[in-house]
């Protein structure tokens, strides 16, 4: 696992064909240099950490690590190709000692280490694509006229660089806790793979269209609107949010009624907005395959087909999803069934009233706080027969 030399950087390149090789998702190209600009040095070194100073083949040989688990590990983290070039770090050696020594300690296997390597390379390099997108979207005049990006940039990284480091680090925390939390409270290891969640995917309606009409600035701005509204709602109401793809959403929660409450939120706030297209919900109840983040099976495969159905403004679930709800008291069997619940209690209390007594509801009339509305049976494309039924708030359903 380790060559032979782990105390200096000099001595005997390999082969190109041993570098680092590219990643499509998250691709990082260390090459690029920074100009001969002396404040462009300063800056992606401030960044960085430390000047450049190591091939591919120093910093694994410094690192005391094999050239190729280190390029598994770059790999892994997205880095592309990049030859026998001197762009790595101080900290690249320390990234690769430090992850190559929880594989030797035995607190990692290989496979875990290359998917921490993987997971955490795709989740940052997005965060700090939307984080440089948000910063430029402020830089576009600079304060003094005459100033280049760069000298604009450097002092705003400079004050920022250090609080959102730490601020990464504490939502990361957060994060980790409940993650954490959620496995402590599964039942058996099985559970903490294949689990039982409501599962929910939320899309825009006529999106294709509006991409032909609006421009680019404005078509941006309402899928930023789109997935900040979502991500809101979902967290707020006690849903996972798993991700975003533009014009639509992925969510989960443990519970029908949680899954239920953000539905239902999405489309009032969708349509409160005039400027944001319908919206269409499908959710579906089983269980799923959780792995990487994100979630698998045919319980997710059954919402999207739910979505895709699904009438504007509305939210469609299957009938496992409508058993949990009333299962769990959060909507009856059916409008009759409530119908005949208000009528008994309007009818004990007509007997109580007569004969002088209090009116005592033992039990209380239950208070629903949704409806179902069963629809037509419908052929669904790899997934059988399903009968879909329309969730709506209570009293919105049925008549």
């Amino acid at each position: 696992m380790t060559v032979g030399d782990t105390t200096s950087g000099a001595g005997e390149e390999p082969p190109s064909d041993s570098s680092v090789h590219a990643t499509p998702h998250h691709e990082v190209d260390h090459t690029a240099e920074p100009t001969d600009d002396p404040l462009a040095i300063r800056l992606e070194a401030l960044i960085l950490g430390a000047d450049r100073r190591y091939t591919p083949f120093q910093a694994a040989r410094t690192a005391g690590v094999s050239m190729d688990l280190a390029s598994r590990f770059w790999r892994a983290m997205g880095f592309a190709d990049i030859g026998q070039a001197k762009a790595l770090t101080e900290a690249d050696v320390l990234a690769l000692r430090r992850l190559a020594g929880l594989v030797e300690a035995g607190l990692l296997s290989e496979p875990m280490a290359i998917q921490v390597a993987r997971s955490t390379g795709q989740t940052t390099a997005r965060l700090a694509e939307w984080q440089i997108d948000s910063f430029l979207e402020g830089l576009t005049e600079p304060p003094e006229p005459g100033m280049t990006r760069t000298e604009v940039t450097y002092p705003l990284v400079e004050l920022l660089l250090p609080e959102l480091q730490e601020f990464l680090v504490y939502v990361w925390r957060r994060q980790l806790a409940a993650a954490t939390g959620r496995v402590v409270q599964a039942a058996d290891d099985d559970e903490m793979v294949d689990r039982r969640l409501a599962v929910g995917f939320a899309d825009l309606v006529g999106f294709t269209r509006l991409t032909r009409r609006l421009e680019e600035e404005e078509l941006g701005e309402l899928v930023e609107s789109f997935e900040t509204t979502a991500a809101d709602l979902v967290a707020a109401h006690g849903g996972r949010l798993i991700k975003t793809l533009g014009d639509e959403v992925l969510f989960a929660a443990d519970d029908a009624g949680t899954a239920s409450e953000i539905a239902l939120r999405l489309i009032e706030a969708m349509s409160q907005d005039e400027a944001m297209p319908a919206l269409r919900v499908g959710i579906a109840f089983g269980t799923v395959t959780t792995r990487m983040g994100d979630v698998f099976g045919t319980t997710v495969n059954l919402a999207s087909r739910l979505t895709s159905i699904a009438p504007k403004d509305a939210v469609l679930v299957d009938g496992a999803f409508a058993k949990e709800l009333v299962r769990h008291g959060d909507a009856p069997e059916s409008e009759a069934q409530a119908a005949e619940e208000v009528a008994a209690a309007a009818e004990r209390a007509r007997l109580a009233e007569k004969e002088g007594r209090e009116v005592v509801e033992e039990p209380p009339l239950p208070t629903y706080r949704f409806g179902l509305q069963p629809m037509w049976q419908r052929p669904v494309r790899g997934l059988g027969v399903v009968e879909p039924w329309l969730l709506a708030r209570r009293g919105k359903t049925g008549s």
